[in-house]
């Protein structure tokens, strides 16, 4: 497939910090991409750079097969954004922000009616296009802000962060409409989060850490890299226990404790247990095993566990 984004070594530093480290990457045409990351990572300063709206150090970007640097115009008119905050006018009501939208994209008047009930049945909200946006829900302003940068036909669209603040069950129905607006618009959509459950939607993840991309693969590859099985625990004594736990493991480092939880990463749980169980001497109070997961992916290549990195 034909790559919809180019990255090549691309730089940001500001002053004597290095936000982004020389990265590079393509996203596909149809794919969505995701950056699994820490606040922090540089995901949001990446996806600025790419959008114009911040100029790069050093590196290159080209979308749609623009080069961002030098055919800004071609590449704003090539995305759609919807960013971490609600940019939504609120006393007006969705018809007259879409329209707005309309003008500021030079979307021709013959064709902003169609369109705007084209993206307004996407998005399920025909039935409150001229209701003020300050009495939607956030779900339904997160919607509405979809509809907007689907106005003008893009070839991308960028999601940065776009279900902070929402609740689970409104989250959940977001994530519907994005993956049906994939399926039935064909759009390459390019996401930032740092909730696992959404970064497990993507087509291919690139898990970022300050500054720099440490892995780029599919959910399932990335985890079927790590292999194995995943044991934690809990003990009547941590400490005795970890002394114990380290000798049956060797020199291995596929073993962590982290808030009076033992991890260990082992080929065959099956086959590893009853030895685990049999080198203790103080007892389990807590036993859990299952299969690898983004966050694992995410502590192999880090050592950071992507909730502590995050500070949730």
């Amino acid at each position: 497939m034909a790559a919809m984004i180019e990255v090549q070594d691309l730089k940001k530093s500001y002053k004597e910090t290095e936000a982004v480290k020389g990265i590079s990457f393509e996203v596909e045409e149809g794919e969505i991409f995701g950056f699994l990351g820490p606040n922090g990572a540089g995901k949001s300063t990446t996806i600025n750079m790419i959008c114009t709206m911040l100029k790069p150090t050093s590196g290159s970007i080209v979308i749609n097969g623009f080069n961002a640097n030098k055919e800004k115009n071609d590449v704003r008119a090539s995305i759609g954004l919807i960013f971490q905050e609600n940019t939504l006018d609120e006393k007006l009501t969705a018809n007259e922000n879409l329209k707005l939208h309309c003008r500021f994209y030079n979307v021709p008047k013959n064709d902003r009616e169609r369109r705007i009930q084209e993206v307004l049945h996407i998005v399920d909200l025909n039935d409150v296009r001229y209701k003020k946006v300050e009495t939607f829900s956030g779900g339904m302003q997160r919607r509405l802000e979809i509809a907007r940068g689907l106005l003008h036909y893009p070839r991308v669209l960028f999601l940065d962060e776009p279900t902070v603040g929402l609740d689970p069950q409104t989250r959940a129905h977001l994530w519907e409409y994005i993956l049906k607006l994939k399926k039935e618009q064909g759009i390459t959509m390019f996401l930032t989060t740092h909730y696992l459950d959404e970064a497990e939607i993507s087509d291919r993840i690139a898990i970022m850490d300050q500054g720099g991309i440490i892995a780029v693969d599919s959910p399932e590859e990335l985890k079927r890299q790590l292999g194995g099985d995943i044991i934690e625990l809990s003990t009547s004594d941590n400490a005795q226990a970890e002394a114990e736990v380290q000798a049956l493991l060797g020199e291995s480092d596929e073993f962590t404790i982290n808030d009076e939880l033992i991890r260990l990463q082992v080929e065959n749980s099956d086959a590893f247990i009853s030895e685990l169980i049999e080198a203790l001497s103080v007892t389990i109070t807590k036993l859990n095993i299952r299969k690898p997961t983004l966050n694992d992916v995410f502590l192999a290549f880090t050592g950071r566990d992507i909730g502590e990195a995050t500070g949730t």
